[in-house]
């Protein structure tokens, strides 16, 4: 015969039970919480001012099918789309106005970020760049959509490089921001 309640262990009836049922309701909820934290892990702050570039790789090109790579002096064309670190608000993207962004590279046309993030790249390649506003838009940031001291994530593809230097300009990356090449 088949007792019609369940035995007492499914309802945390005896003293013991119901200790190891309130710490395991308890490692539950954290558990769930720290899932929450993980999917949100920026929001809220931004990085340091100071803190270093962070440049990582999401489409490597491999070293036999990158015949140039970019240097200071190149005019290049890239596509991008830039959000908050903060929050992750997209604040501008040549993407959606389907119209890529030429410059000078290491002409002073971009924030120091990009100047330093694009730097040995191939035709091709795709990289993501997390800059501290100190190599952004500092403290004065750039109203009404990126606010004082922000921290700026941007997803770039290197389309051409239009009109190449003829530069070699690896001594300008220097080895900790060369360490931190990742990929995603």
């Amino acid at each position: 015969p088949i007792p019609k309640t369940p035995p007492s262990i499914f309802y945390c009836t005896s003293m013991p039970m119901k200790s190891i049922c309130a710490y395991s309701i308890l490692f539950l909820i954290i558990l769930l919480n720290c899932k929450i934290v993980e999917g949100k892990q920026n929001e809220g702050y931004d990085l340091d001012s100071d803190a270093p570039i962070r440049i990582g790789v999401k489409n490597r090109i491999k070293a036999k099918d990158c015949k140039v790579k970019t240097a200071k002096g190149d005019r290049i064309e890239v596509h991008y789309v830039g959000t908050l670190y903060k929050n992750g608000k997209e604040f501008d993207s040549s993407i959606s106005r389907d119209a890529a962004f030429n410059f000078h590279l290491g002409g002073g046309e971009v924030i120091p970020g990009w100047e330093r993030g694009l730097q040995n790249m191939c035709i091709g390649e795709k990289r993501k760049l997390t800059i501290p506003s100190e190599l952004a838009y500092g403290e004065v940031g750039s109203p009404p959509d990126i606010h004082p001291g922000a921290t700026l994530v941007f997803e770039i593809e290197l389309i051409d490089i239009l009109d190449p230097s003829g530069e070699d300009d690896d001594a300008e990356t220097d080895y900790y921001e060369r360490s931190h090449f990742t990929e995603f």
